[in-house]
């Protein structure tokens, strides 16, 4: 009875697809095939020097890094985040985080990782736009690996600006030192994957990575939907 309901709201609602407005069919979610097949995927997990990691040499240490998609202006990818992080579409970021799980399954570092940790927003910023992206992709990065998430442990300690518009160095003036840990031996000997939307300068990451350098024997990685190019 759902199905048929949900088959007659598609004919007078259709749901059509992000990138370029064919109508979706059954299995189809956000885009469709033929779009799907355009995705920019980096395969950063299959490469120990990428351009990730090379941003943030000699910043923090870390032992992987990662991202699902290429982010290019007026790209499919902005299309995609711009509706997850402005428009509510919760359910864009989770399946876009499932299809990254399942992207990552079999990378050795994925396989040993003990938690998932998404980048907190502050908790006047989480009120006002009322659920956080990171959390959304990592939700779904959860589903498809089967890692359990930790939230309020890593905490932001104030209010940021956005990010959007600032060069490298007023973005880590804007986020430096504004990362706490609620109960740091929790992390004692584990893999951790830190959990953004998008990566552009690293300031952000770098700031979280460092409120976990003096923790003995952990281990952290760093995975993001997109990586901002050129």
């Amino acid at each position: 009875m759902l199905k048929f309901i949900s088959a007659i709201l598609d004919l007078v609602y259709p749901v059509v697809c992000l990138n370029c407005g064919r109508s979706l069919v059954i299995n189809e979610s956000i885009i469709c095939s033929f779009c799907g097949l355009k995705l920019p995927f980096t395969n950063f997990h299959r490469d120990s020097e990428n351009e990730m990691m090379k941003a943030l040499w000699g910043r923090v240490e870390i032992d992987f890094a990662t991202a699902y998609l290429y982010f290019r202006k007026e790209g499919i990818t902005q299309k995609i985040l711009h509706q997850i992080k402005y428009k509510g579409k919760n359910d864009f970021g989770v399946n876009l985080g499932r299809g990254f799980g399942n992207h990552l399954r079999n990378t050795p570092f994925i396989s040993g990782t003990d938690f998932l940790i998404p980048v907190p927003l502050h908790d006047s910023k989480l009120k006002s736009r009322g659920y956080n992206q990171s959390a959304l992709i990592c939700e779904g990065l959860s589903l498809a690996l089967n890692i359990p998430v930790i939230q309020n442990n890593l905490v932001r300690v104030s209010f940021t600006d956005t990010q959007t518009r600032k060069g490298r160095f007023e973005r880590w003036l804007n986020v430096s030192q504004k990362f706490e840990l609620t109960d740091p031996k929790m992390f004692e000997g584990k893999r951790i994957l830190i959990i953004d939307d998008v990566f552009t300068t690293g300031a952000t990451i770098e700031a979280c990575c460092q409120v976990f350098k003096e923790i003995n024997g952990i281990s952290i990685g760093i995975a993001t939907l997109a990586v901002a190019t050129n």
